[in-house]
């Protein structure tokens, strides 16, 4: 029987493969090819044997096709062999632009279909313990992009700076310096700041420090991309905090600094 051609933007979670929801698991049996992204766990590819599986990953200066590429693959898929999976990190629709592959296959005359994922923004803070609200500490919290189409660090950042929200950046790494002189300027010196490196995976890393000291913290630790920011008191939270910061009044920056020391020693 010929099947519909059809597009199901699917969210693959954080990187834990347990982390994926039983909709997107059916999803994926019932798909002919998946086209999956650079930060899916390919242990997920094993819930559809049936399927062609093909590499569509971008990362940074590093994509193997462009978006209008896959767009095209997409659409060609579909029509020849019915139901194409899009399979993609977090939540499609939280700068994965899940959105813009939707809108082109329904251009394109294709049925499409969106399976939410567990977004890595929320699922990875809270892996190490941090809650990005709290009663009494945190009414709120900001995601945003670290690097925005333009290849810039968005302005949003600025703004976030000057709130008492927990704010969660992606995509930072490479913005880091400007991210710290920002927090910086708005006397954010001392403020709680934890990253985290492939969250919820077997090869998890993480470093906590002050906007004063994390770049120091990463350094240290080697910290690279793909990593998740995060900034706010509720970092205090985490289980992974060295004791001594933990305990450290104000989690200040004189404290970071003298725990390196006794690390060192």
């Amino acid at each position: 029987m010929y099947n519909l051609p059809k597009l199901s933007v699917v969210g693959a979670g954080p990187g834990d493969p347990e982390l994926i929801t039983l909709k997107a698991l059916n999803t994926l049996k019932s798909a002919k090819v998946v086209l999956y992204d650079a930060l899916i766990n390919r242990e997920l590819l094993e819930y559809a044997p049936q399927a062609e599986h093909i590499y569509v990953g971008k990362r940074k200066n590093k994509h193997r096709y462009s978006q209008d590429e896959i767009n095209d693959l997409i659409v060609n898929y579909a029509n020849e062999r019915g139901h194409v999976v899009r399979l993609k990190g977090g939540d499609p629709f939280i700068f994965g632009r899940g959105s813009e592959e939707i809108n082109y296959a329904k251009s394109k005359g294709l049925d499409t279909a969106v399976v939410s994922g567990i977004t890595s923004s929320i699922a990875v803070p809270a892996n190490v313990g941090i809650p990005l609200t709290q009663r009494g500490t945190a009414e709120s919290f900001w995601v945003i992009t670290g690097t925005t189409s333009a290849r810039k660090l968005s302005s949003d950042v600025y703004l976030a700076a000057q709130s008492t929200a927990t704010v969660v950046i992606l995509m930072g790494m490479s913005k880091l310096a400007e991210i710290v002189n920002i927090f910086s300027e708005f006397g954010k010196e001392d403020m709680p700041v934890g990253i985290i490196q492939n969250g919820t995976t077997v090869n998890e890393q993480s470093g906590f420090g002050t906007i004063k000291t994390i770049e120091k913290v990463v350094t240290e630790k080697s910290l690279t991309a793909p990593a998740i920011i995060v900034i706010g008191e509720v970092v205090k939270e985490s289980h992974q905090l060295p004791k001594e910061l933990k305990e450290a009044s104000g989690f200040s920056a004189s404290a970071y600094s003298k725990f390196l020391k006794i690390g060192a020693a």
